[in-house]
């Protein structure tokens, strides 16, 4: 098992972090000549959150983007790529770190084939979904691989097939990627995976941060909590949930160490660095995954180790480092390497 020495440095992993600040993100230059893309923000509801025990809402913001030609010709379909943001971000600031419609708009103009491109907003009470799955958040992962998919399958002209869609995200989304990635190959056809955050085991959170949260005593207190201590909420929310611990009905480490292991098992369960051996079958089963982060951005040990693994199990993977931090190239690198990938690994008509 994998376990970070350093906790700051391991929840820190959520965004070196809060999901990268879009100013941080440089956007490339702008392509002579682009045709602009339609947006469409739509309410899309989430069957699979419904019930959840923090009280998030079931139905979901979404930014659809649909390229140049959509409405030319009306009789043709097109494959989807589904984007996921960051802890912390919203679907609209990760569109700003993104510099959407630019980079899309630059990509096709730059010879990439047309796609549809679909932006969810999963902000949640603790700031970030994790696109986990538990009684406290609500399943995220059936959220983006069933409801979100058969909506935009049932309201634009897509190609509805696995080979035609594609899935992506940056920081905790890229773990997103990585972790719906390992159980959906079934409704997915490549990924790829920008600077993921959260890969190996984490160790338990230093005395401040459980000073902090053994003070709580409703939820409005959370809002007064500092990074550390809301992001390890957000952990113990999707992945040590509690029913039967209100109101905020989620496992923390303890002062006894057979609870503490017992959580700390319990998260070790959702990394992907552990993950991987079992779900080693199912990601050979994509037509294409790439990863990429930035060789300032320390999160590339873990991805090093991740891209390691996966080909250590025969898992076929496209893997760099470029150069730059955690935010500051990624708006480069989707329009210039994310879109482009799909292009040449999905299915088209």
């Amino acid at each position: 098992m994998i376990f970070r020495s350093d906790w700051s440095l391991s929840i820190l992993s959520l965004l070196i972090i809060s999901g990268a600040n879009p100013a941080w993100s440089v956007a490339p230059p702008v392509v002579e000549g682009a045709k602009p893309v339609a947006i469409e923000h739509v309410k899309v509801p989430g069957p699979s959150l419904v019930g959840n025990l923090e009280g998030e809402s079931a139905d979901r913001d979404v930014i659809v983007y649909l390229p140049p030609g959509y409405d030319k010709d009306p009789q043709r379909r097109y494959p989807v790529i589904y984007a996921l943001h960051g802890y912390s971000m919203t679907g609209k600031s990760f569109a700003g770190l993104l510099k959407t419609p630019q980079t899309l708009e630059g990509a096709f103009a730059l010879g990439t084939a047309e796609m549809i491109v679909v932006v969810p907003d999963t902000q949640t009470l603790h700031n970030g979904s994790m696109y986990s799955s538990s009684v406290t958040i609500g399943n995220w992962e059936g959220f983006i691989a069933d409801d979100l998919v058969r909506y935009i399958d049932e309201h634009y002209r897509t190609l509805p097939d696995r080979a035609s869609r594609g899935l992506a995200g940056h920081s905790m989304g890229g773990y997103g990627t990585i972790r719906i990635g390992m159980k959906r190959p079934d409704t997915f056809g490549a990924l790829y995976i920008m600077s993921p955050c959260c890969l190996s085991a984490r160790t338990a959170p230093p005395a401040k941060v459980m000073s902090q949260l053994k003070s709580l005593k409703s939820l409005d207190d959370v809002n007064q909590l500092d990074f550390l201590s809301r992001a390890t909420l957000a952990v113990a929310a999707a992945w040590s949930p509690n029913p039967k611990r209100p109101p905020f009905y989620l496992d923390l480490p303890s002062a006894d160490p057979v609870d503490t292991q017992a959580v700390l098992s319990r998260w070790a369960a959702n990394a992907p660095l552990v993950m991987v051996d079992q779900y080693s079958f199912n990601l050979q089963q994509y037509r294409a995954i790439a990863m990429d982060v930035g060789d300032r951005d320390y999160l590339h040990k873990d991805a090093s180790i991740l891209r390691r693994r996966m080909e250590e199990l025969d898992i076929a993977i496209s893997f760099q480092i470029y150069n730059g931090d955690h935010g500051n190239a990624v708006a480069d690198r989707f329009q210039n390497h994310v879109l482009p990938f799909f292009g040449q690994n999905l299915l088209f008509e």
